[in-house]
């Protein structure tokens, strides 16, 4: 079953690349390029999950995941950080700021939409729905 994908993501190569991905495994994928209009896209459009870059204009990743967290309507919606950010701690620091989960850029392309859809089945998503 598809899923409704939002993928926050200020870099236009990097959206245009898992957009693609998502739409050609049957998934439908919503785009917001900074945070604030992410936020905002969650709490209209309640996704089945939330692909979310760190480094974004307006509002970053680690302030967008505590607020996404922070609100009981939108908190058990998955919230994936898929980032450049990629030192050490750098994982660990987006669970604490509320990631469910934590993929390095460059995606891999042959893997990245299965990766992401063992957010959707862990946490009962469309894909665990069956």
């Amino acid at each position: 079953m598809a899923a409704r994908v939002l993928v926050i993501e200020d870099n236009r190569p990097s959206l245009e690349l898992m957009t693609y991905l998502l739409h050609a495994f049957g998934h439908t994928p919503l785009e917001a390029y900074d945070g604030l209009d992410g936020l905002e896209a969650i709490l209209r459009e309640r996704p089945d999950l939330v692909i979310c870059d760190i480094d974004l204009p307006k509002l970053d990743g680690y302030a967008l995941a505590g607020r996404a967290k922070a609100d009981p309507a939108i908190r058990d919606i998955p919230l994936v950080a898929v980032t450049a950010l990629a030192l050490v701690g750098d994982r660990d620091r987006a669970i604490r700021a509320g990631f469910d989960g934590y993929l390095a850029k460059p995606i891999e392309p042959e893997t990245f939409v299965r990766q992401i859809e063992q957010f959707l089945t862990a946490r009962g998503g469309p894909m665990g729905r069956g």
